[in-house]
Formats: C-alpha cells, sequence, structure tokens
C-alpha cells in the first residue's frame, strides 16, 4: 500500500520514504522500539514521540520527510507539536473526490480496525525484494486484496473492486497483444527516481533526480508449464508463477530517455522495447509487440493532452501488436542469468554496452 496512493516520485530520497528504504537497520530498531511501546493508557503520552522520532525519518534523519510523519503528533518541545495529527506523506490528493472518499473510509477502517485488534505481528524484512516486487502492478494489486481480506473478516464490507479505478490509474494498460490462447500484458510499472550528487549550475548548487529510467510489467496469460518464454530486445523476461494458474509476470526496467545528468550516463536509450514470445517446443517466435517511449515516428508533443481520452489516445499509439521477429527460430532456447537480488526484474542496463553518445 505504500506505493498505490503515492506519487510518481517514490524511493529513498523521495518525500515519503519508507521507513526501510535504503536504511534496512532502522527496520530492527523499530521492533525494538515496538518491544517498549506500552499499552492501553499512559501517563506520558509523549513516549510514542520519543521512541518513533528517530526512526521515522529519510536518510539524512528529516524527521518531516518520512512516510509516516508524528512532527505534530504529541512532540513534547513546541504546542505546535502537540496538536495528535499523524501525516501519512505517501498519500497523493487522487484525480476525483469519489476516489478521496474512498481513501478516507480505507484508512477509517484500518484505525478502527487496529483499535479494535492491534497488529503484534513480526515486521517483514524484505530487503531488494520492496522494490524487485512492489514496483509492478500485480504485486501491489495481491498486497491491497490481503488488507482488503483482513478488514472483510474483521468485520468491514470492502470491495477490492472499489479500489479498481486507483489500479487502472496508477498502473495504466499500455497495450495487449494476443496469439491464440495466448495473451501478452504491458502495464506501467513504478520505478523509484534517486537524487543525484551536487552540481554546479548557473544558479548556484543544484541536485538533480533522475528520471530516465522506466519500469514496465509483462503479463503472459494461457501458457501452462514453460513451454513459452519471452524476450525484450533478445533478453528473456524472468517470468515468474502467480496465484493464477496459467498467468506469470516479470518486470523490465530500461533507461527510457538521457538527460545531461543522470547515473550511468555511457548506457544510451534502450527504446523501443520488442517483445517476442517464443515457443521453446519449435524453437520460433509466434507472436509479439513493440513499445515505444514516446510517439513511434519521432514526433514531439509540444503541449499537454487536453483530457484523459487525449492522454489515453497517446499512450495507445505507442503500443504495436507488430514490429516483432515473427518466424525467428531459434537453435537453443535463450536463457538470461536472473540477477539473484532482484529475481522478478530484468534489467536491460545490465551488460548493456556503452553508448558513444
Amino acid at each position: 500500500m505504500s506505493y498505490l496512493f503515492s506519487g510518481a516520485f517514490i524511493g529513498p530520497t523521495s518525500q515519503a520514504p519508507r521507513v526501510d528504504e535504503a536504511r534496512h537497520d532502522a527496520l530492527y530498531e523499530l521492533e525494538i522500539a515496538f518491544q517498549q511501546m506500552p499499552t492501553g493508557e499512559v501517563p506520558a503520552p509523549w513516549l510514542v514521540d520519543r521512541l518513533l522520532r528517530n526512526l521515522l525519518v529519510d536518510m539524512t534523519g528529516n524527521t518531516h520527510r518520512s512516510e509516516f510523519c508524528i512532527d505534530k503528533l504529541y512532540a513534547p518541545g513546541s504546542d505546535a507539536g502537540r496538536l495528535g495529527l499523524l501525516e501519512l506523506r505517501a498519500f497523493e490528493m487522487p484525480p476525483h473526490a469519489q476516489m478521496s472518499l474512498m481513501q478516507a473510509l480505507l484508512l477509517r477502517a484500518l484505525v478502527a480496525r487496529f483499535w479494535k485488534t492491534p497488529y503484534t505481528k513480526p515486521l517483514v524484512h524484505w530487503g531488494t525484494q520492496l522494490h524487485d516486487r512492489f514496483m509492478l502492478p500485480h504485486c501491489v494489486e495481491s498486497d491491497l486484496r490481503d488488507v482488503v481480506n483482513d478488514l472483510r473478516q474483521s468485520g468491514y464490507a470492502f470491495e477490492l473492486d472499489w479500489f479498481r479505478p486507483f489500479l487502472e490509474f496508477r498502473f495504466p494498460r499500455l497495450g495487449t497483444a494476443r496469439v491464440g490462447d495466448l495473451s501478452l500484458e504491458l502495464r506501467q510499472a513504478i520505478e523509484p527516481w534517486h537524487v543525484l550528487g551536487e552540481e554546479v549550475t548557473s544558479g548556484g548548487t543544484a541536485r538533480y533526480v533522475d528520471s530516465s529510467v522506466e519500469r514496465l510489467q509483462v503479463s503472459l496469460r494461457g501458457a501452462t508449464g514453460d513451454r513459452y518464454c519471452v524476450l525484450c530486445n533478445g533478453r528473456a523476461v524472468p517470468l515468474r508463477p502467480t496465484e493464477t494458474t496459467d498467468q506469470r509476470i516479470a518486470g523490465v526496467r530500461y533507461r527510457a530517455w538521457c538527460p545531461p545528468s543522470a547515473l550511468h550516463p555511457t548506457i544510451g536509450v534502450q527504446a523501443p522495447l520488442v517483445f517476442d514470445i517464443v515457443d521453446t517446443w519449435s524453437g520460433r517466435v509466434v507472436g509479439g509487440c513493440t513499445y515505444h517511449v514516446a510517439h513511434p515516428g519521432g514526433r514531439s508533443h509540444e503541449t499537454r493532452p487536453i483530457n484523459a481520452l487525449e492522454a489515453e489516445g497517446r499512450r495507445i499509439a505507442r503500443f504495436w501488436d507488430h514490429g516483432h521477429s515473427p518466424g525467428r527460430r531459434f537453435d537453443q532456447t535463450p536463457v538470461d542469468v536472473a540477477n539473484p537480488h532482484y529475481p522478478f526484474t530484468l534489467d536491460l542496463r545490465w551488460h548493456a554496452k556503452p553508448s558513444t553518445r
């Protein structure tokens, strides 16, 4: 849930980082703090602030830039700090009033559920899985489904379909290619943006944000067993099974564009992305698609889309259900060594050839 309702700028250097992003030892310290947390009414209400204020911070120690901001909860140092307010900074204002009401309803239900039955289970140390799995829409939806089921078991009649607009808004579908019983779907995923080192500019010192890397989710349906595999720009996509028998998913990270300041400046643009569905039994490509980051014809839009329909039209134009390698044959099934730290993700930057730009 940390990423479903958030904005585009997430990650350890964002305005609302999770406590375990880039500070893995903080989760261990947080477990100790929870052990020291008293239950029921206590004569010292400021104890919550003392226990958590040094843990709910970003990498620089800023107490305001954290996913759960308790600056105004009960800080004993000033009157403005004792307002009983908890800021959930990972929640961005949604585009519709009814979606905002759903957010409020969800939070009220969670507060009521935890007030009645406090959650005392051990914390999960996700490590690199946090940015490997939960950047993908399928894993975020699965996590939300667990939350909805927990609320239903606690007596709150929630439905997962109520949050479908959030999922579609956060993870728009880029396109679907169908070949017989197979369906290859591409959806926009999330990619953390990192703040770069300080640079001297004409206006002073600046710290740029690297937004040149993007991620999308690849979902293959209708394939049972290991008969079919998917290639992206010639490299095998590490498809992983899901709770649905005939569905497998994976993420693909790639350099979308080359700004003047970015990580790994020798890696050029890796778009368009060409996806091939390979039948390993026959060794040939049976279908695929192509995704363009910008307009396929090289057109540069000079204005913003006037409404959601125009934005969707621009997005649809970037997806082709052709442009792949139909009929191409392989003498041997393509295999790519999966990164043990990111088993769900194919990073096209890994082993990328240096660019001469």
